[in-house]
């Protein structure tokens, strides 16, 4: 379990991953390891790393094919994270949206910097 002291702070997001249905993209017209990567960042830093969760909130797939995905946090800081959908095989994916909620620690003005 990880523990937080002091102020916490609890930010949300949602984020369209692709819609490559609409242009012929990798996801639709791809076969194996496929990857999409976003930058997120937090609207103001966090004092710490924060506990990151994320969640598939919309996804449009192929009828014809297995439904595969990955969708994580990665490289996640204080300032943000990675948000990355994966999928492999034969899976086509038309478009994916993603939600995400950031909990962790915030900078609070009793806090003191000792060098």
């Amino acid at each position: 379990m990880r523990r937080f002291r002091g102020t916490l702070g609890v930010e949300q997001g949602s984020r369209m991953l692709f819609s490559d249905f609409a242009d012929g993209g990798p996801m639709w017209t791809g076969h194996g390891p496929r990857e999409s990567r976003h930058q997120i960042t937090f609207r103001e830093a966090f004092h710490d790393r924060p506990a990151v969760m994320v969640g598939v909130s919309l996804w449009d797939l192929d009828k014809e094919t297995n439904m595969r995905a990955d969708v994580v946090a990665e490289h996640v800081g204080p300032e943000g994270f990675d948000l990355v959908f994966r999928t492999w095989g034969d899976t086509r994916v038309a478009r994916v949206r993603a939600d995400w909620t950031a909990i962790g620690p915030l900078r609070d003005d009793d806090d003191w910097d000792i060098d």
